[in-house]
């Protein structure tokens, strides 16, 4: 049961550093745009931590700065920095239709119009252009994720992604 519930989380962030003397810590942030994180609750630290709610967050610079409940001084953040942020599934919004997370697409095969086999997704990254697939299968593919131009296909329920792209390249 309990590796149940650990599929079901997703790791949205993670806890890049320290802020001033008082617990607050530096987040770095997975989602879009970066202060949703924010609006998460609970979040679970670590792998097996228990729920820690958010006392006082906001966005600082280019990231965000919290402080967890029970988070009061300097000693008792390090412990935090370094470690993932993670929430359930169920705490994300709903999708429209034809819209995923990234979390949907890791682990799915991808195959050319073809049907030839290039590996399955490893990870997703964003870059300033776009969303970028890590296929791993014979070799290392990245892929941009652009819709109708590259990626023809997202089907879940298949497991598969179908793209407009040379095996060779």
């Amino acid at each position: 049961m309990e590796d149940q519930a650990r599929s079901k989380m997703l790791v949205v962030g993670r806890i890049s550093g320290l802020y001033g003397v008082r617990g607050w810590v530096k987040v770095f942030s997975e989602t879009e745009p970066r202060a949703n994180l924010l609006t998460y609750q609970p979040w679970y630290l670590g792998a097996g931590c228990g729920p820690r709610g958010l006392a006082a967050g906001r966005p600082h610079g280019k990231g965000l700065v919290a402080r967890l409940e029970g988070c009061e001084d300097r000693d008792q953040a390090a412990a935090l920095v370094g470690l993932e942020i993670r929430i359930h599934r169920d705490q994300l919004p709903r999708l429209g239709a034809d819209e995923f997370y990234w979390a949907d697409l890791v682990g799915l095969s991808v195959e050319t119009l073809d049907g030839t086999p290039l590996g399955r997704v490893d990870r997703v990254f964003a870059t300033a252009a776009n969303d970028v697939l890590v296929v791993k299968g014979d070799r290392e593919r990245l892929l941009p994720f652009v819709r109708d131009r590259v990626v023809t296909d997202v089907d879940p329920e298949r497991g598969r992604i179908r793209v407009d792209w040379d095996p060779e390249f």
